[in-house]
């Protein structure tokens, strides 16, 4: 996607665009992850791009706000992780070693939730799933002590 894509998803949703937010959008929209502010903030200075942690809050604040990007809190040390919304919502596999962040490709509840719906009559609107674990390198590493 090319900046004038994110220029017209800004003014879609009612957003100032700035060269910040352009960047910082760029760096959520490239990542293969969710991402902290520090990571946002060190692909940043890679790329050669000077900015402030708070401009990386603000900018992101903005976009949480208007729904362009979702904040969680699911990382080793509760840190909040960003990444851009998609029309499908997605899972994560966390290990609780190193903080790596692996997304599903798949929901795999979706006949649980729907099965739900109908039991407890809720309408269900959204759903977050998380497993912890320790990704292949950690396992390797304890294995290694053992």
């Amino acid at each position: 996607m090319e900046r004038n894509q994110y220029r017209e998803i800004f003014n879609q949703n009612n957003i100032k665009t700035t060269k910040q937010r352009e960047t910082v959008f760029d760096v959520l929209m490239n990542a293969s992850m969710p991402l902290t502010v520090e990571e946002i903030y060190v692909t940043l200075r890679e790329k050669e791009k000077n900015m402030s942690l708070s401009t990386i809050y603000r900018v992101l604040d903005v976009f949480v706000s208007k729904d362009l990007v979702e904040k969680s809190n699911f990382s080793k040390s509760n840190m909040a992780v960003y990444e851009i919304k998609g029309t499908k919502h997605k899972h994560h596999l966390i290990c609780i070693c190193c903080g790596k962040i692996v997304a599903l490709d798949s929901c795999p509840i979706h006949d649980y939730e729907k099965a739900l719906e109908e039991t407890t009559k809720f309408d269900i609107i959204s759903h977050k799933l998380e497993f912890f674990g320790y990704c292949p390198e950690c396992k390797i590493k304890f294995e290694g002590n053992a």
